[in-house]
């Protein structure tokens, strides 16, 4: 999706050094994602304590091994 953007010379002057990466466009994809990947990781973070997960590893385990 092509979108225009007014982003101040000095942030992406800041973020071009920091990601090392030339061209404009893919240095501010790479930020968003970033930014969407730990925001992602902060809200799944965020429900520490809030929900049971049982961890069924072994009966998994053992159901593979029963099959074969």
């Amino acid at each position: 999706m092509r979108t225009t953007l007014e982003i101040p010379d000095r942030i992406m002057k800041d973020l071009l050094e920091v990601t090392a990466i030339k061209k404009k466009s893919q240095a501010v994809r790479v930020a968003l994602e970033d930014f969407i990947r730990r925001r992602r990781i902060q809200k799944l973070l965020s429900l520490s304590g809030k929900i049971e997960i049982e961890d069924v590893t072994e009966k998994l385990e053992r159901a593979e091994i029963d099959e074969q």
